[in-house]
C-alpha cells in the first residue's frame, strides 16, 4: 500500500506540532518534522551561527528532506537526522522512521516548496494570529531551547515575523484544509482526517 502523505504547515507557534501529535495518536501515523533538516553549522564559530536566519527556507537541507519524503512515499524506511537547536548543529546518529499507511510531514515550510507540495495527498495550514504565535514561541524557546525572553523577542521581530510574512503566510493558499491553531484539538484533527478521507 502506498503511504498517504499529509503535510501540516503554518507559522511558528501556530500549533502545528500539537495537531500533528494528536493526528499521530489517532491514526498511528509517524511524524516527520522538517525541523530535523536544518543544515548543520558545525563548520562556523558559534557567534556566527547566531546570526543565521533560521526562518529562511535556505537554512534547511531541502535536498535531503525531499529525498526522504520520496523514500517514505515509496514505503521505505529513512534515517532522520538529529538536530540540536542549542548549538545549531547535527548530532551523531539518526532516528529511523518507517512509513505507515499515513505519514505526517510537519513544519514551517511544508507547503512552501513545489517539490514537497507535489508529493502530498493532503495539505493542511494551521492559522493563528501573530500575537498569539509570538507568545507561544517565547514560552517554548525559553523552556525547550535554552533561549532568553529577550533573545526570543529580538529574533521574532527581526526575522521570524518578517520571514513568516514572506514565506509562510502566503502558503495558506496551497492548503486543502485550513484549521485554527486555537480550535479544540480533536475538532481540528477530525477536520483534517475528513479532508484526507480517513
Amino acid at each position: 500500500m502506498t503511504p498517504r502523505l499529509i503535510g501540516i504547515a503554518g507559522p511558528s507557534g501556530s500549533g502545528k506540532s500539537e495537531l500533528s501529535r494528536r493526528l499521530s495518536a489517532m491514526t498511528q501515523a509517524p511524524i516527520l518534522s522538517i525541523d530535523s533538516y536544518y543544515a548543520s553549522l558545525s563548520g562556523i564559530p558559534f557567534e556566527r551561527r547566531l546570526l543565521v536566519n533560521f526562518d529562511d527556507p535556505a537554512s534547511l537541507d531541502s535536498a535531503l528532506l525531499f529525498q526522504h519524503v520520496r523514500q517514505l512515499a515509496a514505503g521505505e524506511l529513512v534515517q532522520v537526522p538529529r538536530y540540536d537547536f542549542a548549538t545549531h548543529t547535527r548530532t551523531s546518529g539518526a532516528d529511523p522512521l518507517s512509513p505507515g499507511a499515513t505519514v505526517l510531514i510537519e513544519g514551517l515550510f511544508t507547503l512552501y516548496w513545489n517539490d514537497l507540495r507535489d508529493m502530498l495527498h493532503t495539505r493542511v495550514y494551521v492559522d493563528l494570529e501573530d500575537s498569539v504565535c509570538y507568545a507561544r514561541r517565547r514560552e517554548r524557546d525559553v523552556r525547550e531551547r535554552g533561549r532568553t525572553a529577550e533573545s526570543v523577542e529580538q529574533v521574532y521581530f527581526s526575522t521570524v515575523r518578517p520571514m513568516a510574512e514572506k514565506y509562510i503566510w502566503p502558503t495558506k493558499r496551497h492548503a486543502n484544509v485550513v484549521v485554527r491553531g486555537d480550535a479544540v484539538l480533536d475538532e481540528a484533527a477530525n477536520q483534517v482526517l475528513r479532508a484526507a478521507g480517513l
